[in-house]
């Protein structure tokens, strides 16, 4: 037996969540302060208190303790552009502004599989940093692009889900493809990538605006073709961009209607932003059980607007929580779930810690349809998983002598938090981060 295969046992708090703590309170979650996760060929045997789940092992066991720290399934992100991470953090424009000066430019670049495969490992590498272990994930146009994501994909084992950007009008010509040659990209990606391994696929119409009813209509095709597959765009992010979109579809009830039209609309189907729609959206939305992906931070860095996440709930249209890199100003989910709350505060509300970590972990999973492989710490799943350092500042820890609750400790770690805050990061049991030992350990050359 390697040492791969061999069980090892993981020590410290550990939380994972077994429904939506808004709805089930106390009984939604599992904590042990003093726990114990077991792995095992890259999958979860058990979990519980430590001093009983350890009495039942060998006691040549490896045991990997990580004192005063908390375990939690790795992170999820459902909404995040690979190719724009060279774009974040540009000044001083709202949507269609930023994607023209400077979104499209930098995505020219991705034509170069080498500087896509660069990206590529830049990128899942942060994400890892931040403990984040699955993302839904826009490409670019080029075929080469998907192809250099899931090869870096591939090599560090991560469960990630990626496609090719659609896109036939309203962007340069030199990002511009076709409809049948976005078809066949799309279609040959599929049938090389989709469940290989940990990867799977989305098709990708970037937005209504940038697509025409003949590209529409063949990504409805690929949806038929290959029923498991995942479906990701934009929606209603901008007023200016749902009025342009009314204009380009005059005949359409509204902007959901455009998607609808072309089947597009189910529940691997994953809308970014979604501020500005209407009831009529609301209830297409919760009649095909399709999701909205809520981007707090590029949604206050672009001025967009404030998605009112309590009016999902009472409508009862199924949401998760994103980055939304470039756009996005972090990798952190810590970071958005901040952001998260903030927002909700100024639409009235409150988001408490225990939801916030309930939606970026098994809530996301929920919405990406995956909750039977990862999300939670459920006896079998893949054993992606983060361990947050209640320590990681000087700042955090002073704050967390202060906590007396769970609940307390939770939300200084997400107000406070960033990727200092993530000490360690596996995937499917396999040690991808290391906060405290040189890069080299990072990554796929662990």
């Amino acid at each position: 037996m390697t040492n791969a295969q061999r069980p090892t046992v993981y020590r410290a708090a550990v939380l994972h969540f077994l429904s939506d703590p808004d709805v089930d309170g106390d009984k939604a979650y599992q904590f042990f302060e003093d726990g114990a996760l077991v792995v095992e060929d890259g999958k979860v045997v058990q979990l519980g208190e430590a001093s009983e789940v350890l009495a039942q092992l060998a006691d040549d066991i490896k045991v990997v303790e990580y004192k005063n720290h908390l375990i939690i399934p790795g992170m999820i992100d459902t909404h995040i552009h690979f190719p724009q991470v060279e774009v974040i953090a540009s000044y001083g424009e709202q949507l269609l502004d930023w994607l023209n000066n400077y979104t499209f430019p930098a995505e020219r670049q991705f034509e170069d599989k080498a500087y896509a495969s660069n990206i590529a490992n830049f990128f899942l590498d942060e994400l890892l940093k931040n403990g984040t272990t699955t993302a839904l994930v826009f490409g670019t146009v080029h075929k080469q692009s998907v192809e250099a994501f899931f090869e870096a994909s591939e090599q560090r084992n991560t469960r990630m889900i990626c496609g090719k950007v659609m896109m036939n009008r309203n962007a340069p010509e030199f990002l511009c493809d076709t409809p049948e040659s976005s078809y066949q990209d799309s279609k040959e990606l599929i049938e090389a990538w989709h469940n290989k391994g940990r990867q799977l696929y989305a098709v990708t119409p970037r937005f209504a605006i940038t697509s025409t009813e003949e590209q529409l209509q063949k990504a409805g095709q690929l949806m038929e073709e290959y029923p498991d597959v995942y479906m990701q765009t934009h929606i209603s992010e901008n007023k200016d961009e749902v009025a342009f979109v009314q204009e380009l579809f005059p005949d359409s009830k509204d902007y959901l209607d455009v998607y609808d039209q072309f089947g597009l609309l189910g529940k691997r189907s994953v809308f970014a932003h979604g501020i500005h729609l209407t009831p009529r959206e609301h209830e297409r939305f919760r009649e095909t059980g399709s999701s909205v992906s809520f981007c707090p931070t590029s949604n206050l860095f672009l001025g967009s607007g404030l998605l009112d996440i309590k009016e999902l709930e009472q409508e009862q249209v199924a949401y998760s929580v994103a980055t939304d890199v470039g756009g996005g100003t972090s990798f952190s989910m810590l970071q958005t779930l901040n952001e998260a709350y903030k927002v909700t505060q100024l639409n009235g509300n409150k988001l408490s810690a225990l939801k916030s970590l309930y939606l970026a972990t098994l809530g996301n999973a929920k919405t990406l349809q995956l909750e039977d492989k990862i999300g939670s710490f459920k006896q079998g799943n893949e054993a992606d998983f983060a361990v947050l350092d209640f320590n990681s500042t000087p700042l955090m820890s002073l704050k967390q002598s202060k906590c007396k609750t769970l609940a307390e400790k939770l939300f200084a770690m997400i107000i406070l938090g960033d990727d200092r805050a993530v000490r360690a990061t596996y995937v499917a049991g396999k040690l991808v981060h290391d906060r405290d030992k040189s890069s080299e350990t990072a990554g796929g050359a662990s």
